[in-house]
């Protein structure tokens, strides 16, 4: 263990000064793989997001009370603007 707690406990810690040309390039490959794998999650998500069939039968119910509620208000206001 290092005695300065500001000091990093290993050498090969991202950012530490005094790493190898080796380390650097590991750690950049291995970022970049990260960053892969988190671009195709994201891709997924959003696919999975941008359904909207999917969207759709998932919220079905919550779809027909809403049409329900603006067919109800616009029914409401054109009966207003008969009466006058």
């Amino acid at each position: 263990m290092s005695a300065n707690p500001q000091q990093p406990a290993t050498p090969s810690t991202a950012g530490a000064p005094g790493r190898s040309a080796a380390e650097i390039r590991r750690d950049i490959d291995l970022q970049r793989q990260q960053l892969g794998t988190s671009v195709e999650a994201l891709r997924g998500r959003v696919t999975e997001l941008t359904d909207w069939r999917r969207q759709v039968n998932e919220h079905r119910s919550q779809l027909i009370v809403g049409a329900a509620v603006v067919g109800f208000a616009i029914g409401v206001r054109a009966m207003l603007r008969r009466r006058r």
